[in-house]
């Protein structure tokens, strides 16, 4: 048979390949995160910390600041929720492959890491950091949510990575946020990036 056909051939169904594993993946974090506000309270905060921060008038900050604590316990409290939920998930099912692009059968032969694992990593991460003090200086409230910001954006990327790929999941970062993923694990408290680092292999 003609090498180039074969090619196709096996280029063909290496895409149908991935689309199935990724489409499972999908389905199966988003039954997890069914009937949880965590994109939602994601949203509010990345602008609402924007806004607060922004706010020349201090009343007005201190309005914005209030409001935001409702939607930092609720996003602790959820992301504790579904790293509980996704625990229940078999171990075969939660692996994802450290290999930067998807491969067939990655997890499998390749290196990897348990999305369990993972997730009750992002819940303490984040739960640590809406914990901690906002402080009365502008200067505080500035460094607090940014780590606040770096953890749930980190979270965000991980469930990227395990639906999808690596290189998805940062380009999406990116994207959507202008942010690389080496700028959030920057960000995030010295005792997620110890973690994360070695659990992920990323360094």
């Amino acid at each position: 048979m003609d090498p180039f056909l074969l090619s196709l051939m096996a280029l063909g169904a290496g895409w149908v390949l991935r689309a199935r594993d990724q489409q499972r993946r999908i389905a199966r974090l988003s039954t997890h995160l069914a009937g949880r506000g965590i994109e939602r309270h994601i949203e509010a905060l990345a602008d609402g910390y924007l806004r607060a921060l922004g706010e020349p008038d201090p009343q007005r900050a201190a309005a914005v600041w209030t409001l935001l604590e409702g939607h930092e316990q609720a996003l602790a409290r959820e992301v504790a929720q579904l790293a509980r939920s996704f625990a229940d998930v078999p171990a075969e099912q939660a692996r994802v492959s450290r290999l930067p692009v998807w491969l067939p059968g990655a997890t499998r032969w390749g290196p990897w890491f348990d999305m369990r694992e993972l997730l009750q990593l992002h819940a303490r991460g984040i739960r640590r950091a809406v914990d901690v003090p906002r402080g009365q200086g502008a200067a505080q409230a500035r460094d607090r949510a940014y780590t606040v910001s770096a953890e749930m954006l980190l979270l965000q990327h991980g469930c990227h990575w395990y639906c999808r790929s690596r290189t998805v999941a940062s380009a999406r970062m990116v994207a959507r946020h202008r942010t690389p993923h080496a700028q959030l694990l920057a960000g995030v408290s010295g005792q997620t990036r110890s973690a994360y680092q070695a659990l992920t292999g990323v360094r």
